[in-house]
């Protein structure tokens, strides 16, 4: 759903150098609020030559906030800002250039209103990680379940009416975030029009035309009522020349610069922080991914911040006690065989996530649909249902082989450096894959639930895990801690024993994932053990309720 014009929460200040405020004007509570200056003299390389420009918004009751504020081309600065307070705001700006007139001393106010909004993201407020929870909140602390989509390149390659309509798809599945890239990378290596976000290395320039092109695609993102989840700097070790990810190859001073640019633009938005992308974050990189984490995410951080690590890489242990860190991000690889499977659910996620402290674990890049010839719905389905329970649930992404690149018909199924997939559909098409389709099925089933409650215990209760003799028949349990609620992910039908100990009657009803649909209920007698089978030939999920 798009807004009308009354829910419309963009909204542009103008000041010039004379540091007349042109007009007061207000924005709705949680809108983008955006403020735009004119410097008094030019700058040869504006990241470097202007270290800092702040502006500090203070609320109607007292609270401080500082803001970044970017260089937009030009002359032209801008600050974007989300309220999270009614009434009346004020601001004044800072500069390092303390003589520079246009960034330094700068004041008004604005007001922020109520505004009704269809939509979650607005109505109930920014996404939060609750302290001491395994989560994500919306700022009124109503769960998120983060359900999202890779489209990495989609931003970068899309028309904005492709955009829309890819949009339009993943709300209507069932979709609430967006995994995308921010800069060239290995995968996209301009924009449609042939643009950079930088260039050089050494000492960086940011290239405002393609942001400003990025920031529609971000404000769509968010019109749809989806959460941006963008990674800011792609680490992926592997390319040469515009080919390389930033996150990789760019010393540690312009990566941090990069990122804060990006976090100065964008921050204003409904957004979610993904640092690097399919990055080595352990061992001999380790010390330089917590520096950049720091100096981006510092003590003023604003929003929630993540890491995607490449392919069966486990960071939740060496970054446990990052404070900037709020979402333990995990890559789950490729691959459907034992060793992807076996580690989604008896690796590190499964061992360890009650070591830690706690904070949300989803696996942000499962197998995609597609990715081989030998890869069906099945594999990708049985891939997330496996991830949701390996942990406390918050969430799952899916990906397909077709969107991700924003895969077009005359590209050939050619992907930019990586293998060509001619069983790859393009991205229009992929849109209608199964699997996508599936992945809101088990959103939608899941949350009928009190899901932040669930806890693992397939190893608490299953008598025999079947996994243990055949990998992909793993059998997956939650339960809350009182066992009134229990699901059971049973991948193929055969019979599973069950321990009840608490000796509960239950009431049960099988759901199934692939067609959506939940079969008649039953009652189970109160005895200590459980035998069930799937009714029919599918993967299928038991709920036990107490009675």
């Amino acid at each position: 759903m798009r807004y009308s014009g009354r829910f419309v929460f963009v909204v542009l200040l103008v000041v010039v150098a004379s540091q007349f405020l042109l007009a007061e004007t207000e924005v709705g509570l949680w809108g983008k609020l955006e403020i735009a200056f004119q410097s008094s003299r030019d700058y040869e390389n504006p990241l470097y030559d202007v270290s800092d420009f702040q502006v500090t918004f203070e609320s109607p009751s007292g609270r401080v906030q500082k803001v970044d504020g970017f260089w937009d081309g030009g002359r032209n600065w801008r600050v974007r800002f989300q309220p999270d307070e009614l009434g009346q705001w004020s601001y004044r700006t800072e500069s390092s250039q303390g003589s520079d007139s246009g960034l330094q001393g700068q004041e008004g106010s604005f007001a922020v209103v109520a505004r009704e909004s269809p939509h979650a993201i607005y109505a109930r407020g920014r996404i939060i990680r609750p302290k001491g929870r395994y989560h994500l909140a919306y700022h009124d602390g109503t769960p998120f379940f983060w359900v999202a989509d890779t489209s990495w390149n989609g931003p970068l390659k899309s028309t904005d009416e492709e955009w829309r309509l890819y949009l339009q798809d993943r709300v209507d599945k069932g979709f609430n975030t967006i995994q995308f890239v921010t800069t060239q990378w290995r995968g996209g290596d301009a924009d449609r029009n042939g643009d950079l976000a930088f260039s050089g290395s050494g000492r960086i320039r940011v290239n405002p035309r393609f942001f400003q092109r990025l920031d529609g695609k971000f404000d769509l993102i968010n019109e749809y009522g989806l959460v941006a989840a963008p990674i800011l700097l792609w680490a992926l070790q592997w390319g040469e020349g515009r080919h390389l990810s930033p996150g990789y190859y760019l010393p540690d001073n312009e990566a941090i610069l990069l990122a804060k640019y990006m976090v100065a633009r964008y921050g204003g938005n409904q957004v979610v922080w993904i640092l690097g992308g399919d990055g080595r974050y352990v061992d001999q990189y380790e010390q330089r991914w917590k520096n950049i984490g720091r100096a981006v995410f510092g003590e003023d951080q604003q929003g929630v911040v993540a890491l995607h690590p490449h392919g069966r890489s486990w960071i939740g242990r060496a970054y446990r006690d990052e404070p900037w860190l709020d979402l333990i991000g995990y890559q789950s690889s490729h691959s459907k065989e034992r060793k992807a499977v076996d580690w989604i659910n008896q690796g590190p996620v499964s061992k360890e996530w009650d070591k830690l402290p706690p904070k949300p674990i989803i696996n942000l890049e499962p197998i995609y649909e597609q990715i081989s010839a030998e890869v069906t719905s099945a594999d990708v389905r049985k891939a997330c249902y496996w991830s949701v329970f390996a942990a406390p649930p918050s969430g799952i992404t899916y990906g397909a082989n077709g969107i991700w690149p924003w895969l077009r018909d005359e590209e050939e199924h050619k992907i930019l450096n990586h293998f060509d997939a001619p069983w790859t559909s393009n991205w229009r098409e992929s849109l209608s894959l199964p699997g996508a389709q599936q992945v809101g099925y088990l959103s939608r089933f899941i949350q009928q639930f009190e899901w932040w409650k669930l806890r693992p215990a397939h190893n608490e209760l299953l008598v025999e895990q079947p996994g243990d003799e055949v990998f992909n028949h793993f059998v997956s349990i939650l339960r809350t801690d009182d066992y009134q609620t229990v699901l059971i992910y049973v991948p193929l039908k055969t019979a599973v024993m069950i321990r009840n100990p608490l000796g509960i009657e239950y009431s049960a009803t099988w759901f199934h994932p692939v067609e959506n649909r939940t079969l008649p209920e039953q009652t189970l007698k109160p005895v200590a053990l459980l035998i069930i089978t799937p009714p029919e030939d599918a993967d299928m999920v038991l709920v036990l309720r107490g009675q």
